[in-house]
């Protein structure tokens, strides 16, 4: 949670935290939760693209320019050491197994529905 606000503004993140929806690739990329969208079809061959271009360059170039970057735009890890804590909390509470349970009874983390559309599933858990 410390990262996504910074990526995409406070009210998106809190959508994105809170409200039962998956993200369409062309919506994550005007939110800023992706940087960039493309259709199925062309993917492959900008990835590799990239990729080639990428390692061309001097990789310790790369490198420090990817630090001077996080430094800049990722939050301090004291500040994600305890996110991450009452993340871990919040899953072990009872609320959250039953959730869980319920989700995995439905077939979370197997392929198919549940998985390639859980926040659908998730926002029915109440209902």
């Amino acid at each position: 949670m410390a990262r996504l606000p910074r990526l995409m503004g406070r009210g998106r993140a809190l959508k994105c935290s809170w409200g039962p929806i998956d993200i369409p690739g062309d919506l994550a990329e005007r939110y800023g939760y992706v940087n960039r969208s493309l259709p199925d079809g062309e993917l492959e061959g900008f990835v590799e693209n990239l990729a080639t271009r990428i390692a061309s360059f001097d990789k310790r170039a790369i490198s420090e320019t990817k630090r001077f970057v996080d430094v800049a735009s990722l939050p301090p890890d004291y500040e994600i050491a305890p996110e991450w804590d009452v993340c871990l909390a919040s899953i072990m509470r009872p609320v959250a197994q039953a959730r869980i349970k319920k989700l995995m009874e439905r077939g979370f983390h197997k392929p198919g529905d549940v998985e390639n559309r859980l926040g659908y599933y998730v926002g029915q858990l109440g209902r």
